[in-house]
Order: structure tokens, then sequence, then C-alpha cells
């Protein structure tokens, strides 16, 4: 059985040229009057579910809707009950017995273990078709901060949807297999926490010198084997520094993760929903190949997903 997934995906990032007026519009952040949780939350149960069927939009589903079996959503930005799987399913006419299932939490990496969830689902029932949705609304948790280092990091982040559909039909990437591991002794490098004031993230400037050492060698996260055959590099871009981090730890060529850097120059980290455009931007621009898709969770866990992309 060759599973295969579609990706489509809209954003709501401003691109780097546009008007820094229009970043904060409606006073949402105001200097010693940030937000605080139930604000933030409020603001994300507004704003996810537009995003979301923008982004399921963009698949061009149309009258195939009815035959979704399977609903996985990806998110670590907000929390609401009925949750955006609900209320997805609700604003898509899915069938009432559409089953359901929230990858919530895991971060940047998010979307990896929610597309082997879904290869898991097709692989059990080959009739199914299994929508899998990464919707982050990062910019909800900037935090009031006089330390540049901690800005820095928030400038990382931005907002942004994918959407996936997960089937056994013969259309778009072929899903391979699946690699997962937690590198050791990085428990505190990368955390993720529900505080008064939103949701606290620490990333340690650590990060990077762990996943090159991670890398080296023959890591846990990448199947057995020989990677010469791999041609496709879709890194998750968490950084500038988390990208030259894994280009060093796998000796690849300068040229190798030209699509996740990219992604990261024009629309920033999006957590989970980022590594979908970076495999959407090889798919626009015609690459084929044997591919490798990676991406780094609180823990650190590092998530991998190797890909065929036809030609």
């Amino acid at each position: 059985m060759a599973e295969r997934c579609g990706i489509g995906h809209r954003f709501t990032c401003l691109p780097p040229s546009a008007d820094p007026s229009l970043l904060d519009a409606d006073g949402f952040y105001r200097r010693g009057r940030f937000p605080d949780t139930a604000q933030r939350m409020a603001r994300y149960d507004r704003e996810a579910l537009p995003l979301a069927c923008r982004a399921v939009a963009n698949l061009g589903l149309d009258c195939a809707a009815a035959e979704i079996t399977h609903l996985i959503v990806a998110s670590c930005t907000g929390f609401a009950a009925p949750g955006l799987d609900l209320q997805l399913a609700a604003q898509l006419g899915l069938a009432a017995t559409v089953e359901r299932t929230i990858v919530g939490f895991m971060g940047c990496s998010a979307a990896i273990p929610a597309l082997r969830l879904a290869r898991h689902i097709v692989r059990s029932h080959e009739d199914a078709r299994v929508l899998v949705v990464a919707v982050e609304l990062c910019s909800l948790h900037l935090q009031e901060s006089g330390r540049l280092e901690e800005l820095l990091s928030f400038l990382h982040f931005a907002d942004g949807c994918a959407a996936a559909v997960v089937s056994d039909r013969p259309f778009g990437i072929a899903i391979a297999g699946f690699g997962s591991a937690v590198l050791p002794a990085t428990a505190d490098h990368i955390t993720w926490h529900i505080g008064a004031r939103g949701f606290a993230m620490s990333l340690s400037g650590q990060v990077p010198s762990a996943i090159v050492r991670h890398l080296r060698g023959r890591p846990a996260v990448l199947p057995e084997g020989d990677r010469s055959d791999v041609s496709l590099w879709a890194i998750h871009p968490g950084g500038r520094s988390v990208l030259d981090a894994v280009e060093a730890g796998l000796a690849l060529p300068p040229d190798a993760l030209t699509w996740s850097r990219r992604i990261l120059h024009d629309y920033g980290n999006m957590s989970s929903a980022t590594v979908l455009f970076v495999l959407r931007e090889m798919m626009d621009r015609g690459a084929a190949g044997t591919g490798c898709a990676m991406a780094f969770g609180p823990g650190i866990a590092a998530e991998t997903m190797m890909f065929q992309m036809p030609r």
C-alpha cells in the first residue's frame, strides 16, 4: 500500500514588505497592559477556525469533503472546548461519525506525528481519507520583556496553517516511513508552559549544539542505512541557527536547505505548520526524488518523515 498526501496551505503572517503598522492594528498588545491568558485564548478561539477553513479550502476538496473519515488537528498555541476539531468538522460539513484526534502541545514537531498517525489509520483502513490540519497562532504569545535575547526569540515566530489529506490514492507525496528520538539530556532546552500572561516558551542557546551532536554519525531519528539517496531535505526552520546545526550535523551541501531557508525568510517559524509549508514549496517548484522531513519539539524530541516526491 502506498500512502500519499496532497498538501495545501494558507497563512496569515505578513510578508517582510508589509506595513509594520498593520502588525497590531487593533492594539492587542499595549505597553504595560499585555493581555492575560484568557484574552489570548479567546482570540485563538475566534481566529483559528477561519484560518483553518481557508487552509482546507485551498486543498480543493469540494464535494470530496463528504469522503473524509478522520480528522487530525495539530496545535500548541491555543485551547478551547468544544475544540477546533469539532468546530472545523461542523464548519466543513463533515459527517457526524468522523473520527477526531487532537495532537496538542507537541510544539514545532507536531505535524510529523500527525501525519504518522494518519498513515497508521490508512494502513489499518484502506478506504480512509484523513484530513490533517496544523494551525498555530504563535503571535498570541508575545511577552513584554526588556531582555534582548528573549525579544529576538519572539521575532522568529509567526502565524500559519497548513492542511493535508492522507489516503492510499496515487497522488501527491508518497509517505515512506517515520523516525522519532528524544535527544538525551535536553529536557530543559525547549520548554513551553502556560502562565497567567499566555504561554511562556524558553529556548536554550544549547539547542543548536545538541542537534549537531545528535545528528553526527548515525542518528537514531533517521532510518538505518545510507542517506546518499536522500536528495530533498524538508527541515523545520526553527531559526537560522537550527538550520545551520542540521546542515553541519548531517554534513549537507550549502544548498540542501534552500527550501527551509526560503520559508523562514518569507514566513518565519509558524511552529507545527512550517514543515508542511516547506513540503509545499518543494511541490510548487517541481522538486522530485527521495526526501526526509525533520522537526524538533520540546524534549528535545526529533521527528522525521521519509517521503518520495513524484517526478
